[in-house]
């Protein structure tokens, strides 16, 4: 009898331990851990217990690192019961009579469990120091269930990633729905071990990012910060037909880990104990050119040119009128057919240098040679690529997914490995043109080389009479004229001053890059630090949208609007010299989940009324009347203190005093931000710059871009659609990003978000002046119009569609892009 109650007290006491917090790591048979109880792992390093994630009152119980102070959606790595979340404080992890561990909410109703079907009562649970969560029989101290095996978003050293060829069976990561909602989302990350492995995202099980194939050391195709902290990746086959990749980092970080977040992307993260913050040490995909397919069939995909798809040599667009519009998604087809029959003359191969190879390459085990020498001897082989680590590859039918790597030392993502060249098949008749256009070259270099002399004496002669005439009457010289006309007295920057600036302008100062060109980094003699925008001598934006920039910019001096330094302009080299914005442009941090909460609601308010003024400015302040055309989110810079400032005038227009509308067949812009009269009939006038503004306060609000939805119903969203389908199930309020939700400012926010949808209205008319629009903000208008549908909500799927491929803009990638359409 005394023994019975010595142990009873120890059963008292190792539960009142547990429920006390103390530092077990454990959970026996006769235990359990009820809400807010934790458990921590041996050496400290990782907590189990229940959460709620940021604005969410549901409860999990899920893993997260002990030494970050607050759980946060990157500090979590593995969640139980996140499709099954419990409502209430009451959950209870415990041991189940059959020996399964189990979830239980208040109504002891099972909410999630290890479902083993081999486990045995006698049994307990540990929270390992590697962040694994494993079930043990008591007696064998075998395992018979591991959280390892069972992973969410994250993977975590020694973790395996499986793929059994056999039954098709796969451990892989399944990414959150959003940061404040831990439930199964679209996208899923893991090895594909189909001929030669690569590593693969796919959203809604179809391919969105691929790593490249495996080389036996690395992936070819993998960014650099993949081979720095993952560099430990080993792929095994066993002999149960299982392929799998384990996690072995050589470089490891103190609190970082590797995941697929709620947007696609594969990140790997660091805790910063200065800034006690996480920071990005590296993520894919990094740009457009690395979602999967985005040029289509027989594309190359660089993210250096604009526009960034390209047909093969020896192909050609197959729907050109789609391809000039930037929808690439149809491919490219071959311009001559391969002469595979041994009729003629054999068929050649056009070496692409420093690529990522397509997508379904066949493995042989063949010498650099006898791998040319098959191919050719295949007629349905299409290209092939060799690797000592992988051997011969080989593509029959279509190639997909092709991107070029940089050879100049940059790219937006760094390969670890420089890439692979690839042999494409063509005809022999190509390379017969090729031959012929270089005699034909040549031939003309002779009779230029003959005629220059002639030419150059004629032209000095015809220069000579120009320089006197122009002297004579007292005109100035073309250059001067331009710029006395348009420049006025904007100072001037020398080529050589601007290179200093720049360091030549290297790739480590490149800021950006859009239609225009190449925007750098620099900093003067003096220490003023300044972006320079080059003028790409391929860009669609040539003299005039340079000199409208200067013109207008020149004129303008607001707060909210960039400040115009100087110029530099010499024949073909064109560069704008602009103030230095620190934080970059506004999409580069509402955008960016990490970002995101740099910008609280207080600021985004800020930003969005700074705009506004701004755009106020432009229309009806300054002397000019302005209508910027191309309002977005990457044409608002922040300064230090993150105020906007409007910037990019290259297509602004000009009013005069009494004009109200204008009109053009040569419509400019970016799809989802422009007004539907002026995209479909090129009308545009104050009301299309709010429009603009309206998308734009849509996404400064909710954190996501104008392009990124689809409703799983019949419709794609846009997110004006989105807000819209919100406001009219009396839901608006779930348009909010979740990291500045705060019910302080619930009717400020319900305010923009009103003003936002008046200001997307179908019919220009109905859209408000941007100085009602600020009357509106400022609270000096109580009462607000109903707003009226807006336009662009909603396109119908068609039942063979897949959401990918809809219209011309890839929502896949969440990306939009700057397009030239014409009106009818």
């Amino acid at each position: 009898m005394g023994f019975l109650s010595k142990r009873s007290l120890l059963y008292a006491l190792c539960c009142l331990c547990l429920n006390l917090g103390v530092a077990r790591d454990t959970i026996s048979s006769f235990q359990s851990l009820k809400d807010p109880d934790y458990i921590i792992s041996r050496g400290s390093s990782f907590r189990m217990g229940f959460f709620s994630p940021v604005n969410s009152t549901n409860r999990y119980l899920g893993i997260w690192y002990n030494k970050i102070p607050v759980v946060t959606y990157f500090s979590v790595v593995w969640v139980a019961n996140r499709d099954r979340p419990l409502k209430d404080s009451s959950g209870v992890l415990t041991i189940y009579e059959d020996g399964n561990l189990v979830v239980l909410n208040g109504q002891a109703e099972i909410l999630w469990s290890s479902n083993v079907s081999n486990s045995v009562p006698n049994s307990s649970a540990t929270l390992l120091d590697s962040g694994n969560l494993v079930l043990r029989v008591d007696t064998t101290e075998a395992i018979v269930w591991e959280s390892f095996q069972h992973p969410c978003d994250t993977v975590l050293p020694r973790m395996k990633l499986t793929t059994n060829l056999r039954t098709n069976q796969k451990v892989q990561l399944t990414s959150w729905k959003s940061p404040s909602d831990p439930s199964t989302g679209r996208f899923s990350g893991g090895v594909d071990p189909q001929n030669i492995p690569q590593g693969f995202i796919r959203k809604d099980g179809h391919p969105y990012w691929r790593t490249g194939p495996w080389t036996g050391q690395f992936f070819t195709g993998a960014p650099s910060w993949v081979l720095d902290y993952h560099s430990g990746v080993t792929i095994v086959y066993d002999k149960e037909e299982t392929v799998y990749a384990t996690f072995a980092p050589v470089k490891v970080l103190d609190l970082s880990k590797h995941f697929l977040d709620s947007e696609g992307n594969s990140k790997q993260i660091r805790w910063d104990d200065g800034k006690e913050d996480w920071e990005v040490v590296g993520f894919s995909p990094a740009n457009e050119c690395d979602v999967y397919g985005t040029c289509g069939v027989f594309g190359s995909c660089y993210a250096l040119s604009s526009p960034i798809c390209s047909c093969l040599k020896g192909f050609e667009p197959k729907i050109v009128e789609e391809w000039n519009r930037g929808n690439w998604m149809s491919g490219c087809v071959r311009r001559i057919p391969l002469q595979c029959d041994g009729g003629g003359k054999a068929d050649g191969f056009l070496k692409l240098e420093m690529v990522k190879v397509p997508d379904f390459a066949e493995w042989s085990y063949r010498s650099k040679d006898d791998c040319r020498k098959q191919c050719l001897e295949n007629c349905s082989c299409v290209a092939y690529a060799y690797d000592t680590g992988i051997g011969c590859m080989s593509w029959s039918g279509n190639l997909i997914d092709l991107q070029k790597i940089s050879t100049g030392g940059i790219d937006l993502q760094k390969f670890s490995t420089g890439g692979l060249d690839v042999y494409i098949r063509l005809s022999y008749l190509e390379f017969d043109k090729e031959r012929n256009l270089k005699v034909i070259i040549a031939i003309t270099v002779i009779i230029g080389a003959m005629a220059i002399p002639s030419i150059a004496y004629f032209v000095w002669r015809w220069m000579t009479q120009k320089r006197a005439r122009t002297t004579k009457s007292g005109e100035s010289l073309p250059s001067k004229n331009l710029n006395d006309a348009k420049l006025h007295e904007l100072p001037t920057f020398s080529l050589e001053e601007l290179a200093t600036a720049t360091n030549n302008f290297h790739v480590d100062n490149m800021l950006g890059r859009g239609g225009f060109g190449i925007v750098y980094k620099g900093k003067l003699h003096d220490g003023q630090e300044i972006a320079v925008k080059r003028l790409s001598r391929s860009s669609g934006q040539g003299l005039e949208e340079f000199m409208n920039e200067v013109f207008v910019i020149s004129k303008l001096q607001h707060r909210n609007l960039v400040r115009l330094l100087g110029c530099y302009i010499e024949g073909e080299e064109k560069m704008l010299i602009y103030e230095y914005m620190s934080n970059k442009s506004l999409d580069a941090i509402v955008f960016d989940p990490l970002n995101q909460k740099r910008l609280d609601w207080k600021k985004r308010f800020n930003i969005i009324k700074g705009i506004s003024r701004g755009l106020l400015y432009l229309h009806r302040d300054s002397r000019l009347k302005i209508i910027h055309r191309d309002l977005k989110a990457s044409n608002i810079l922040l300064d230090e203190e993150l105020n906007p400032k409007i910037s990019d005038f290259g297509i602004a227009k000009i009013f005069g005093g009494s004009e109200n509308q204008a009109n053009t067949k040569r419509v400019i812009g970016t799809y989802g931000y422009m007004s539907p009269e002026y995209a479909m009939q090129g009308f545009f006038s104050e009301k299309s710059d709010v429009f603009s503004f309206g998308v734009l306060l849509l996404e400064i609000i909710s954190g996501r871009k104008t392009t990124c939805f689809y409703d799983d119903q019949q419709y794609y969203l846009s997110l004006v659609g989105f807000a819209w389908k919100l406001w009219n199930d009396d839901n608006i309020m779930a348009l909010v990003d979740p990291t500045i939700w705060d019910p302080c400012f619930q009717m400020e926010m319900l305010r923009c978000i009103h003003v936002g949808l008046l200001c997307v209205q179908e019919l220009a008319r109905d859209r408000p002046t941007v100085s009602t629009i600020i009357s509106m903000l400022n609270s000096e208008i109580l009462d607000l119009p109903t707003p009226q549908q807006p336009a662009f909500t909603e396109r119908q799927i068609a039942s063979s569609e897949e959401p990918a491929q809809l219209g011309e803009i890839k929502s896949s990638s969440c990306n939009t892009t700057i397009t030239t359409v014409y009106a009818r």
